[in-house]
């Protein structure tokens, strides 16, 4: 779907086809909310929408451009501005000039060298003259009345910034759906990536009706903001590089200085997660940096927990971080242990600081000859393998290494667990009532029906803890 994959146009003829604009007379319909007969009011304010684009691919970007026109309310849309951050491909340039004169609401502008994500949706936000900000990436379909969920949360309290439903967009064939558990609160561990996590019942019962849920940080470019309270938070961090790590500082900031942030469930945006980055980042910099320098400014003494697992953050050059530190003390910001305790409570339960030992680690190895796993059996019952774990979908399916996710489901396994399914040794998982099996022949594991009596469903661990190990799996029974 990028022109700046290389010569391979697979994927971009599948986007003029599968992601062209004739799609957007059927939209995707989400079951299950009665989004329909929700009522907003009767005057809203209206909104800039910024797209910041990099070498993106013609019917990708034409197609968020579209969606956007069709599917909200006209008196709502002040302007359409899209940010050409210093692209060299040809349809970006005089055709899309061309194209987009036919609409009277959408202006270009482009940077003179190559800025990044960041400061290119600044320039954007500087330029715009809505009474809302709405921020968008340059891949997406904006879904049927998804705008006035948005700016009615706005009106209601104009320090609220609100981010839509992310939906997924499929790389490779355009199919648009829900993403995996749908509505969850936006999270992260602390190595700083970015989770989901579970809406606990108290924060579900406060709002029966699902007009909005409160998210402790986003997950990244799909928002909008009251213009004015976004230039009263500074902005975005212009010490942040190219992009990653933005979405923690402006989220850490509108909560510890006077704001809140809300998912709006009747708000929903597909999106296109890319499976790589498509163009080459300038200078070699990278994520890094801008994590330590969010940790240094928002986080206090819980950036300790961010370097313990990343001690090569220790010695990094955040930059100059004064004009920061004087910003949060100018807004009378509180403390991040306040974040931690009154909008993030429920994260440690998922991904605690000091993080409890694991029962089983080291190399893993068949009964039935089989060896060379280097792994460890997590705190939350996951076979965790190089910072991915083992994953599973049934009795008779394949074992895969798949991000972990922490909410169990298919990556909950039990080791060495008594009972009439398992013999000790074996790997249990409980969602598909199967077994981890091993083929020595063919080098592979896989699924199986749970067989006491195989040696090749039998593993050896070379360290094991055998109290935390009984104490895992009787919590997970």
């Amino acid at each position: 779907w990028l022109n700046s994959c290389g010569n391979d146009c697979q994927n971009q003829e599948k986007s003029d086809g599968c992601f062209g604009l004739s799609h957007l007379d059927s939209p995707f319909v989400v079951e299950g909310h009665t989004c329909k007969q929700k009522l907003y009011g009767e005057k809203l304010p209206n909104t800039s929408i910024i797209i910041p684009f990099h070498n993106e691919g013609w019917s990708s970007l034409l197609r968020t451009v579209h969606s956007v026109l069709n599917r909200s309310p006209p008196q709502l849309i002040a302007e359409v501005i899209l940010v050409d951050d210093f692209s060299d491909k040809g349809h970006l340039k005089a055709p899309l000039e061309e194209y987009m004169a036919r609409m009277p609401k959408v202006q270009i502008l482009r940077t003179k060298k190559r800025e990044g994500l960041i400061r290119t949706r600044l320039l954007g936000a500087a330029a715009a003259k809505g009474e809302v900000i709405t921020f968008l990436d340059s891949h997406c379909e904006a879904n049927v009345n998804w705008l006035p969920p948005l700016l009615d949360r706005i009106a209601q309290n104009r320090k609220t910034i609100v981010c839509p439903m992310i939906d997924v967009i499929d790389h490779d064939n355009f199919g648009y759906d829900t993403q995996a558990g749908d509505a969850m609160r936006g999270a992260f561990d602390w190595e700083m990536y970015y989770k989901r996590i579970p809406i606990p019942p108290e924060l579900l019962s406060d709002d029966p009706s699902h007009v909005s849920c409160r998210s402790p940080v986003m997950a990244g470019g799909l928002f909008a903001v009251d213009r004015k309270w976004f230039w009263e938070l500074g902005g975005y961090d212009t010490g942040l590089e190219i992009w990653g790590g933005e979405q923690y500082e402006i989220s850490f900031k509108v909560w510890m200085c006077g704001g809140r942030m809300e998912d709006i469930p009747c708000s929903r945006v597909g999106h296109i997660y890319r499976k790589y980055v498509p163009y080459k980042v300038p200078g070699g910099i990278i994520v890094n940096k801008n994590l330590k320098r969010v940790a240094e400014v928002w986080m206090d003494e819980y950036a300790e927990y961010v370097y313990q697992r990343r001690p090569e953050y220790r010695h990094l050059s955040a930059g100059d971080m004064t004009a920061q530190k004087e910003l949060r003390n100018r807004l009378n910001c509180k403390n991040f242990k306040w974040f931690m305790s009154e909008v993030a409570w429920d994260l440690p339960k998922h991904y605690p600081p000091v993080e409890p030992p694991a029962a089983a680690w080291g190399e893993v190895s068949g009964k039935g000859r089989i060896h060379g796993l280097r792994t460890s059996h997590g705190f939350k019952n996951e076979l965790i393998i190089l910072k991915v774990c083992f994953d599973a979908v049934s009795h008779n399916s394949p074992v895969t290494l798949y991000d972990c996710h922490g909410m169990k489901g298919n990556q909950l396994w039990l080791f060495d667990l008594p009972s009439s399914v398992l013999q000790d040794n074996s790997l249990y998982h409980p969602v598909s009532n199967g077994c981890i099996d091993s083929s020595p022949s063919e080098r592979r594991v896989f699924m199986n029906t749970c067989d006491s009596s195989s040696l090749s469903q039998q593993w050896l661990f070379e360290r094991t803890n055998a109290t935390v190990l009984e104490q895992f799996n009787r919590g997970a029974n």
